[in-house]
């Protein structure tokens, strides 16, 4: 059993892969402020929960997109371990064809994310992350990352409507009662929820327009199992997407 963890802007994931199969899937808040130790905390916390010895692991892997708190996950990590934590970056082999402008700029999360996509769906694919940002991987019929979209998060845009004006309130993200809201609550929602579900579906369908072919589409991130119901292309839903490609890098690069 390894450990497996990844580090965005809003959470940190972190699982627990037995062979193919995820133990357990949580997440913590990425918080800058926290130290090693408290880090540590955390993580042996979320361990002892689930009934899991940490030193009993076998190894670790890390992904981050916050370089601030990387190390620092780290060290925590391999605190109540005591084994060193294998990082996704420049010098682990991937497996990845990588075809774009500069293939250094690629995110760690998308490319975990690609790997996994591609073993689990196959090519062509297109992997939608919905975290702080919303970003779309898109993968051709010979396995190759060719490029992908950023847009700004669910979460992110939500806020920045709230904060910029005077008189709309803070909102769950549960259902409207109706598509064309009849109060201010209901209208935010549909345009969150409904908003975003269409400029993925349109996007999905400049994607297959500019392939010139169909396509495979996953979704995972903590905003996907909000936005993914209310669109309109099928699109697979799998939250544990990112552990599935940490696990796959680690097999990888562990000889």
């Amino acid at each position: 059993m390894i450990l497996a963890i990844d580090i965005g802007n809003t959470n940190i994931v972190i699982g627990c892969i037995d062979g193919e199969q995820i133990a357990f899937e949580e997440r913590l808040y990425s918080d800058l402020k926290k130290t090693e130790l408290e880090y540590a905390i955390s993580f042996k916390t979320v361990l002892e929960i689930y009934g899991i010895d940490s030193q009993k692991l076998q190894g670790g892997i890390l992904s981050s997109v916050v370089p601030p708190i990387t190390a620092t996950v780290r060290h925590a990590a391999e605190m109540i371990m005591g084994k060193e934590i294998l990082e996704v970056g420049p010098g682990v082999k991937t497996g990845l064809d990588i075809r774009i402008d500069n293939p250094a700029q690629l995110g760690p999360d998308l490319v975990v994310g690609a790997v996994a996509g591609i073993v689990e769906y196959g090519s062509p694919l297109a992997v939608i992350d919905m975290g702080t940002a919303t970003t779309i991987t898109v993968v051709n019929e010979k396995q190759q990352v060719i490029g992908g979209m950023i847009m700004p998060g669910v979460g992110v845009a939500l806020d920045s409507l709230i904060n910029r004006t005077s008189q709309l309130p803070k909102i769950s993200l549960d259902g409207p009662r109706r598509f064309i809201g009849s109060n201010t609550v209901d209208c935010m929602k549909s345009g969150v929820l409904y908003g975003n579900a269409a400029s993925i579906d349109g996007m999905i369908g400049r994607i297959r327009e500019e392939l010139g072919e169909d396509l495979t589409v996953t979704a995972t991130g903590g905003m996907a199992k909000y936005i993914i119901p209310y669109c309109r292309e099928k699109i697979i839903l799998d939250d544990a997407l990112l552990l599935k490609g940490l696990r796959l890098i680690y097999d990888r690069n562990r000889g």
